[in-house]
Parts: structure tokens; C-alpha cells; sequence
């Protein structure tokens, strides 16, 4: 009995061995063939301030000395991380000439962006002699030449300084315009004992880090650098018209407010629980998100809040609209949706077929002969609107020769004009909807009015009917 428990055991645990090996071999198959996003570069440009005034003395030492070795700290984290999409470039300013005289142009890209630099931007640091002035808004603007081209890549600027613009010129203006042109995110500003009433001047350059003591700006330091390297989870909430996070399949664009570029696009899924899929966002971009509905839905100013899982909600309460023909073909009879009131249609959708709306009222155009328009039709949340029309009949027109003319409809007592014959033909075929109708017709051939001749017909749903013009 003891032997048989054992094998027994042993079989049981062949089995689990075999059934983890499938399903590791499986996933590692789905994983191949699922194709994955390029990771995305991270290029961090630091921008110190090497000016004269960084001499001032801090707590332990000089500013100067206190920055250096804590940036080298940081830059030793960085390092022991071993990321492998990072580069990093180190720009200084009033480093070079003393003042007086001021030198506004005192500013220079000391170490380009490369992987593994650290230990050049440290020693770079380390040979930092501050000298002149704080050239804050011209250092801005060349570093738009330090980001090179590239397609896949969130550039960052982390302004570090002590004083504020020395040059009168607009530090706010040039962080704006390497926004507008999506050269770089907002950048972040770390202000090393910087007097109070100086702290305002910078929350236009960027967001603002005040670094009032050691303690603080080697905080300060960390909490800039996890929010420059790391996405934020976020999920987007589809709400449906009992408020509930239930609608998806749905295309979707984010867009970086202040470029206006485009940032994602995907599909909104929901996950095997049922719940809106985690995604991730850039914590330093404020999005516009743009919902591909029909009509489509925007959500403007959207703030990522870093280090903390962001739940976005959106109204998208949707119904359905089928469109239904029985006809032989019918799904190649068409409608144009229409907002009402509006000139040009949200939508052409085809019939036999069923699409989602957002809740509301909509006008419809049915192409067919005559035109068929419905006003005010009803889509509610959650429900499927239900159109249908009569097959239509088929009429066909023979003449002895081709010729001129039109059909008409009776309608509320008058002949209106559905369509104009074909001048080429003497044998046509039209499909139209059930009615009476006049065709007016003269030959080609004759030259006078007076032989031109009116047949009156009748249309039946799903029949043929021949008129015979003479």
C-alpha cells in the first residue's frame, strides 16, 4: 500500500511537471508572437549653475561643494540602476568668465548625451570653478540644440540653481517655446537656498522644487529623478449611462497639451475581471484625451499625479443603432447619420448592421431612390435602436431609343423628382421604394415637346415592374 501511495505521488508530481512545463512553453509562444512596444528613451539634461554666487556658503560648505558631492551621490544611484534606456548630458552656465563684465552667453554643453557618462558628468561637476553670471533663459534656449533627433524619446531639463535671470531675458518664455515645440516636457527646477521672494519667478519655467537645506535638496533630488524615469499607472474609466466603467473596444488618443502632439494611442480593453486595463502615463505631461465615439468625446487638462495609480473617468454612455433590410443585396443600401442641425453627417453606416452612438437624438438620410429621412430617432444608453425598411421593387424602363427624362413620386398630392434617366440607354433598371410614380420621357430623336409621353406606374415591395415607353 505504501509503494502505491508513492508511485502514486510520483505520477502526480510527473503530471504538474508536465502541465507547468506546457504552460510555460505556451505563454513564452504567446509572448513571441505578441509584438512589444520599443522602449521609449529617457534623455535627462542637467543644467547647474556654476555662477559666482554658487561660492555662498550653505550649511556644511560652499553651495558649490555641497551640490557637487550630492549630485555625485545621485549620479552614483543612477549608475548601480543599470538602465539601459537612459542617457544623460550635463550643460553649465557662468562657469567660463568672470564678472564683471557680465557675459550672457556664458553657457556651454560640457558632456553630451550618452549611455554610461556618468562618471564624465562627475568629474565635469568636480571641475566646476563658479565665475560669472545667470544666464538662466539663453542656457534654456540652446539646450533645444542639445536634444538630437529622435522619434522615440521624452527629453527632460532639471535646472538647478541658486540665483534667479541676470540677463533680462525670459526664462518662462524659452521653457514655453521648448514645450510648444515638444523638445522637451516641463522642465524641473530644484532652487538651492533661494530666497522666498524668488520662487515665484521659476513656477513658470517648470515645476518647482524649493531645496532649502542639504537634506532637502538631496529629497528633492530623488523625488525629480523617479518622477523623470518612471510612468505612472493609470486606468481610463468609460462610463456608461448607469455611471458604471462598462464601456470599451474604443480607440483612443492622448495628446500633450502644450505641443498639441500626439502622445498614445490605443484601445480601450477590458481586463479578464472586467475592469478597465492599467495603462501608463507620463507623470510630466498634461494630456488632452480624445475618445474615437461616435461622435467623439474629449477630456481636456488631464493631470497625472506621480507614484500613485490614476483613475481617469469619462461619460460615454452609448446605445445601439441596427439598421436592418431583408432585401437580396440589402446590406449594400447605406444611411448617413446626422447630428441635428448639422450639415455634414458623423456617419455612414451600412444596413444589416449595428453600430454604437453616444446617447441622444440623431437625423437619417437612407440612400435610397426616393431618399428616405428620419428626424429626431432616439438612441438611449445600454439599448439597441431598431430600423428597418421594406424591400424595395424593382422597375424597369424599355424605349425604343434612348432619350430624356425623369421619375417622379407622388407625395402629399405633388409630383416631386427622384431621378433623371440615363440618355444613353433605352433599357434601365431602377430600384425604388414602394409608391406611384410618373416617368416623363421623349426620345432623343424627336425635336418638338409634343412628343414627349408620361407612364404611370405603381411600386410594390420586393416585385418587377416593367413600364414600356413608346
Amino acid at each position: 500500500m505504501a509503494n502505491w501511495k508513492k508511485r502514486l505521488v510520483t505520477i502526480n508530481l510527473s503530471f504538474f511537471r508536465y502541465i507547468f512545463f506546457f504552460l510555460v512553453l505556451s505563454l513564452s509562444a504567446q509572448a513571441q508572437r505578441e509584438p512589444k512596444p520599443d522602449p521609449i528613451t529617457t534623455r535627462i539634461l542637467f543644467v547647474f549653475d556654476g555662477s559666482q554666487s554658487m561660492y555662498a556658503r550653505w550649511e556644511s560648505g560652499q553651495k558649490i561643494d555641497v551640490a557637487q558631492r550630492l549630485m555625485g551621490k545621485m549620479l552614483d544611484s543612477l549608475q548601480s540602476l543599470n538602465q539601459d534606456n537612459l542617457e544623460l548630458a550635463l550643460r553649465v552656465y557662468g562657469h567660463q568668465k568672470p564678472v564683471p563684465p557680465q557675459d550672457c552667453n556664458d553657457t556651454r554643453l560640457e558632456v553630451p548625451f550618452g549611455k554610461n557618462n556618468y562618471g564624465s558628468i562627475k568629474r565635469t561637476l568636480n571641475g566646476i570653478s563658479p565665475k560669472g553670471t545667470t544666464p538662466i533663459a539663453r542656457s534654456l534656449e540652446r539646450a533645444a540644440y542639445d536634444f538630437g533627433d529622435c522619434d522615440n524619446c521624452r527629453n527632460i531639463i532639471i535646472l538647478i540653481t541658486d540665483g534667479v535671470e541676470a540677463c533680462d531675458e525670459d526664462p518662462c518664455a524659452a521653457s514655453r517655446l521648448l514645450q510648444q515645440k515638444g523638445i522637451a516636457l516641463k522642465p524641473f527646477v530644484i532652487g538651492i537656498g533661494l530666497d522666498k521672494e524668488f520662487q515665484k519667478t521659476f513656477e513658470c519655467v517648470g515645476t518647482y522644487f524649493d531645496a532649502a537645506d542639504e537634506e532637502t535638496f538631496e529629497n528633492v533630488l530623488g523625488i525629480v529623478i523617479s518622477q523623470a524615469l518612471d510612468n505612472t499607472s493609470a486606468q481610463i474609466n468609460l462610463l456608461d449611462g448607469n455611471g458604471l466603467p462598462t464601456e470599451t473596444n474604443v480607440a483612443m488618443s492622448f495628446y500633450d497639451v502644450v505641443s498639441g502632439k500626439l502622445k498614445a494611442q490605443m484601445v480601450h480593453t477590458l481586463n479578464n475581471k472586467g475592469l478597465p486595463d492599467t495603462i501608463y502615463l507620463d507623470p510630466l505631461i498634461t494630456y488632452n484625451l480624445t475618445v474615437h465615439s461616435i461622435p467623439e468625446t474629449t477630456l481636456e487638462d488631464i493631470r497625472i499625479s506621480a507614484g500613485q495609480h490614476n483613475i481617469i473617468g469619462l461619460d460615454l454612455a452609448r446605445g445601439s443603432l441596427r439598421l436592418q433590410n431583408q432585401a437580396r443585396g440589402g446590406d449594400e443600401l447605406q444611411a448617413l447619420i446626422y447630428r441635428p442641425g448639422e450639415k455634414h453627417p458623423l456617419h455612414v453606416q451600412e444596413f444589416n448592421s449595428k453600430v454604437d452612438y453616444l446617447e441622444g437624438n440623431y437625423d437619417i438620410q437612407i440612400l435610397t431612390l426616393p431618399r428616405t429621412y428620419l428626424e429626431a430617432v432616439r438612441i438611449d444608453a445600454g439599448k439597441t435602436t431598431n430600423i428597418s425598411i421594406a424591400p424595395a421593387g424593382v422597375v424597369n424602363l424599355q424605349s425604343s431609343s434612348p432619350g430624356f427624362g425623369s421619375i417622379l413620386i407622388l407625395q402629399e398630392g405633388e409630383w416631386i423628382w427622384v431621378c433623371d434617366l440615363n440618355d444613353a440607354k433605352s433599357r434601365q433598371s431602377f430600384q425604388l421604394q414602394p409608391g406611384t410614380y410618373r416617368v416623363i420621357f421623349r426620345p432623343k430623336s424627336s425635336q418638338k415637346s409634343l412628343y414627349s409621353v408620361a407612364e404611370e406606374f405603381t411600386v410594390n415591395s420586393g416585385t418587377t415592374t416593367i413600364v414600356k415607353l413608346k
